[in-house]
């Protein structure tokens, strides 16, 4: 994940301000212990009803089963507790990020009254890296010659000017990136921009809600503006 400079910063601080900000977190939980414990009562219960009268089960075997499942159960909360501390915290982390900008992979780019922001991932290093900005149409409104950028994600600034000086309407426009290495072609990646809305705790992660855009782990985040 890239570092951005103190005029991407300060531009995407005012983008942003135009975006509007919606806090929201989801919380999903288990009740693993709970149901692990209503089974092995279950299966207890049906244990006692079905034995044999002239040969009913020790009272020693009983005790037995009883303790594997306070065992059982006192691990499992302990296992559960460590989980919830751990998610709390990396929940906490995250929640900072509330609000703030990030980079994911898209194709589109909103332009505001202080300009718009997009981004590229590149595998490898290009030699040549150009954007391609055109209306929901398909018409051609700016190209943006990036130069040479090394492997790794990278943002760029659009200043609203139409590739006649013009300035182009507010509005949602979409972007096509075109990369080469010498002759060769770079299978680079257009990256949008959006803001973190949220914080959603699954049962196997805790990833951010990006607005309208969606649910992202963090892996998928490229850049955080």
């Amino acid at each position: 994940m890239s570092t951005i400079n103190s005029s991407t910063a300060t531009t995407a601080n005012s983008i942003l301000a135009q975006y509007g900000q919606r806090e929201t977190s989801k919380s999903v939980t288990a009740g693993a212990v709970e149901d692990m414990q209503n089974r092995f009562l279950t299966l207890l219960t049906t244990q006692l009803k079905n034995q044999d009268p002239l040969n009913p089960m020790d009272n020693a075997e009983v005790t037995s089963q009883l303790a594997q499942m306070s065992t059982v159960q006192g691990i499992e909360k302990l296992n559960q507790l460590v989980s919830e501390l751990a998610g709390t915290a990396q929940m906490t982390d995250m929640a900072s990020l509330v609000g703030r900008g990030v980079l994911v992979a898209g194709n589109q780019i909103m332009l505001t009254n202080s300009g718009g922001i997009a981004g590229v991932d590149l595998p490898l290093a290009a030699s040549s890296v150009k954007v391609t900005i055109t209306d929901q149409a398909g018409v051609l409104v700016r190209t943006l010659d990036l130069g040479s950028l090394d492997a790794g994600s990278h943002n760029f600034v659009w200043d609203g000017k139409a590739d006649d000086g013009q300035t182009a309407q507010p509005g949602i426009y979409k972007i096509k990136v075109e990369a080469k290495n010498g002759s060769d072609t770079v299978n680079a990646r257009p990256l949008q921009l959006g803001q973190v809305t949220g914080v959603v705790k699954g049962p196997k992660s805790i990833d951010l809600q990006v607005g309208d855009l969606g649910i992202f782990t963090l892996d998928e985040v490229k850049q955080i503006i």
